[in-house]
């Protein structure tokens, strides 16, 4: 695979420039605790309807989200959903394309209730946004729907069936 040519934006003080690429060593990692997940980034080719969509699912944003080119929402447990904008990224990423072929990621909501799920599923399609597929009870034991965001990823809702 071909190296990235991600960068940050010009310019870039040389002490905060990025070092080149190096080698995997076998050295062990360094002591401490290990690198903590923190966030999920999503690209978006409208950022209003991006917060419109995901605002409908519970989450908040600034204000003035719909006009930036990188909003963040702090989940429950503290992991960020981070989104930029195509254009934001293509300029980081100049060989960035967008992917083709299917949904570029997957999230999924737990819901308290497999009422829960219901709801929010009738919800988020009222607002004219598609559903993938109602509600059902998946035979993993749970109540299961999936729906489309504005960039065609695919975002589950589920609940335990036990939790009815």
């Amino acid at each position: 695979r071909e190296p990235s040519s991600c960068q940050l934006p010009s310019p870039v003080p040389a002490a905060h420039a990025p070092s080149p690429p190096q080698a995997p060593t076998a050295a062990a990692a360094p002591p401490g605790m290990p690198p903590t997940l923190d966030a999920f980034g999503v690209v978006v080719a409208d950022m209003g309807r991006a917060v419109a969509f995901y605002a409908l699912l519970g989450l908040t944003f600034p204000d003035d989200a719909a006009a930036q080119r990188h909003v963040e929402a702090t989940l429950p447990g503290g992991v960020r959903l981070m989104f930029d904008t195509r254009e934001l990224v293509q300029q980081l990423c100049p060989d960035w394309t967008p992917p083709a072929g299917g949904h570029r990621t997957a999230l999924a909501f737990r819901c308290d209730t497999p009422a829960e799920v219901d709801g929010v599923y009738a919800a988020v399609v009222a607002e004219g946004h598609p559903g993938k597929r109602e509600p059902w009870d998946a035979f993993w034991g749970q109540r299961y729907a999936q729906l489309e965001d504005p960039d065609g990823n695919a975002v589950d809702l589920f609940a335990d069936l036990q939790a009815s």
